[in-house]
């Protein structure tokens, strides 16, 4: 249970000398900021893993030493405290003089460490024995990562200190000059030439401290000293190799070395034994699943391509950033894969592969430059809606899919307009034009665009999540829900669309919304909405339920409770029961709260005693008030407030 009011609390006067220990203490508080920048700003050609140990080297190295130095940093403004400053805060950070020095001394040095034969020894720093990435991403951040590349050191801080910190070009100006950048108004022309995304630069691809760590040649480091210099000097013949000039892609492209030579993972990486579905297979197959679907693209044909995908699938190198929806495996096919796809979406060539479980999307860039991804995504036991639709790709704040063959037609739907009529959306051999993607979108929350098809299944209506499958809406009570495409269907979803946003990346395989209560408000202005929406997925476990209230004449519904890995709004338990703390218009604060329509009393024990018959309870309350709700559904069951 959650008061929608919210308390505004502001920090004591405090302020104290310049000394070392405040300088850690502020290096601390943004050390993850100061890395990420560092990071983002050093050259993608050092390789992820050195970018990592480098960007942690030169924040760390941003600390001075001794008094004299700390002595520097300009003393906090008076009427501030630090402990009482949140980081997160924009406003916060530039009003503190120590997170903007700290920031001048860690873009000065990677800036310094950016520029030809200077910066870091080549073999330092270093860890002995593992490899230490970020966490990959997907196709849209290896594109930014690509794009950022080929844009000066400056450039890319200009980039940055925009999407990161929020800040005008004059400030940014400033702080490139005082960092000693000969040229800032050419490096902020030259960051005008990269989209802006700072959803995308703060998302884990480019966190430098959030890591997974790999083992490096475990099997030349067991082996003599001798062998080991062979092998090494080996690599280096290789690499050189491959770093001549207009050398394109080897056979195998990213993937690293063959491990495994027996005849299933052989027929496995045989682009000509790929199974391919014909065009109208799909009408007389016994499911309507990606088993039915036909391969479309234009690049079916290049096996160069295929082989590439298929032995990046097998086994990933050094370059390939892998991503998985939660309880996805990421290992190889058993056989053969289904080709569902292969063709060239902005500016990657992409492919889409099928092994019965598994979506697994395959993407290089189309300049023939190294590096790929491979995102996965579990699809077993999908059938009809659910298999109506793929993503191709995401850029520029749009979204691609690739449709199922039974589907007829597509448009596009505001969910935050029910009574607004579909946009007819263009579909080319399968693949629809680009589509606003809520999973992208920063800031307020003012529309939520979602995919409608129509065709074998109905008219469904499904959203970009962030996910290779987006995930399906329905509405109606648990077990029996209907499509959201339906008035009612829209009409529910209408207030709450935008709390979609809590599932986004979790695997979601559908989100049902369930109007479960009405309740009269006791200021008489009209009766508040219950609505509990459920979010299944793929995976089984994980599923979350949310119960949200809108009071009449609001916009949005607000979200009162939240329960993870429950089975309550679900199929298996169509039960729910959850409270809030209203405040009427005349200043008087009450408890509702309301039970699925089955509950035949509801009972409030805590800070707030009270108790009714029926699925709704109405009590007098006093702001910040906490209390503990317990139903009893008709049967006799008791039933715990969601929380």
């Amino acid at each position: 249970m959650q008061s929608q009011d919210v308390a505004h609390r502001h920090a004591p006067a405090a302020s104290g000398p310049a000394d070392v220990e405040r300088a850690e203490a502020l290096l601390v508080e943004h050390y993850p900021r100061l890395v990420r920048l560092a990071y983002l700003v050093l050259p993608p050609s050092l390789g992820r893993g050195r970018r990592v140990l480098t960007a942690h080297a030169l924040t760390q190295r941003a600390l001075p030493r001794g008094r004299k130095q700390a002595d520097l940093i300009p003393a906090q403004p008076s009427g501030r405290t630090h402990s009482r400053r949140d980081p997160g805060d924009p406003a916060a950070r530039e009003s503190d003089p120590g997170y903007v020095y700290l920031r001048e001394r860690v873009l000065r040095a990677a800036l310094t460490a950016a520029r030809p034969h200077r910066g870091l020894p080549p073999l330092l720093p270093r860890v002995l024995g593992l490899r230490l990435l970020p966490r990959s991403g997907g196709a849209d951040e290896l594109a930014l990562d690509q794009r950022l590349s080929k844009l000066s050191a400056p450039a890319r801080a200009a980039y940055v200190l925009r999407g990161l910190d929020r800040l005008p070009d004059q400030e940014i100006r400033k702080i490139l000059d005082a960092a000693g950048v000969d040229d800032p108004g050419g490096a902020l022309a030259m960051a005008n030439s990269v989209p802006a995304q700072p959803g995308l630069l703060s998302s884990p691809e480019f966190d430098p401290c959030t890591l997974q760590a790999r083992p490096t040649d475990l099997l030349r480091r067991r082996q003599h000293t001798r062998a080991a210099l062979g092998a090494a000097a080996a690599l280096a013949v290789c690499g050189a190799l491959l770093a001549l000039p207009h050398s394109g892609w080897g056979p195998d492209g990213a993937a690293a070395p063959v491990y495994a030579e027996n005849p299933a993972a052989q027929a496995a990486l045989d682009p000509g034994k790929l199974t391919r579905v014909s065009p109208t297979a799909w009408r007389s197959a016994a499911r309507t699943d990606f088993s039915a679907w036909p391969a479309r693209g234009p690049l079916t044909g290049d096996k160069d391509l295929l082989r590439r995908a298929l032995a990046v699938w097998a086994r990933p190198g050094q370059n390939v950033r892998v991503s998985a929806t939660p309880g996805t495996q990421t290992g190889g096919p058993a056989g053969p894969p289904q080709l569902l796809y292969a063709g060239q979406v902005d500016a990657a060539r992409v492919v889409i592969l099928y092994d019965g479980l598994r979506i697994a999307r395959y993407a290089e860039p189309a300049d023939g430059t190294q590096g790929a991804a491979l995102d996965f995504a579990r699809v077993d036991g999908a059938t009809g809606a659910d298999a109506s639709a793929l993503v191709l790709g995401r850029a520029d704040g749009n979204v691609q899919y690739l449709l199922a063959p039974w589907v007829t037609k597509a448009a596009t739907r505001d969910l935050l307009k029910p009574a607004a009529a579909p946009t007819p959306l263009t579909v080319t051999g399968g693949v629809t034009a680009p589509l606003t993607s809520p999973a992208l979108a920063t800031g307020n929350c003012t529309s939520w665009t979602v995919l409608q098809v129509s065709g074998g299944v109905g008219t469904q209506l499904a959203t970009d999540l962030g996910e290779l499958v987006p995930a399906r809406l329905t509405a109606g009570r648990p077990g029996a829900p209907g499509a959201a495409a339906g008035p009612e269907g829209l009409q529910a979803w209408a207030p709450f669309a935008c709390s979609l946003a809590t599932e986004r990346s979790s695997g979601v395989r559908s989100v049902n919304a369930w109007d479960y209560a009405e309740q009269p408000l006791p200021d008489g202005s009209g009766a508040g909405q219950w609505v509990c929406t459920r979010a299944e997925t793929w995976r089984g476990d994980g599923a979350a339920a949310l119960a949200q209230f809108r009071v009449p004449g609001s916009r949005y519904g607000a979200v009162t409770a939240k329960g993870t890995d429950t089975a309550a709004c679900g199929p298996r338990d169509p039960h729910v029961l959850a409270g809030v703390l209203w405040k009427s218009k005349g200043g008087h604060w009450y408890l509702l709260a309301a039970g699925s329509p089955d509950t035949v009393a509801i009972h409030a024990s805590g800070g707030i005693t009270a108790s009714a018959p029926g699925s709704l309870l109405i009590s007098q309350a006093t702001k910040g008030a906490q209390a503990q709700l317990k139903g009893t559904l008709a049967g006799g069951k008791a039933i715990d407030g969601l929380h």
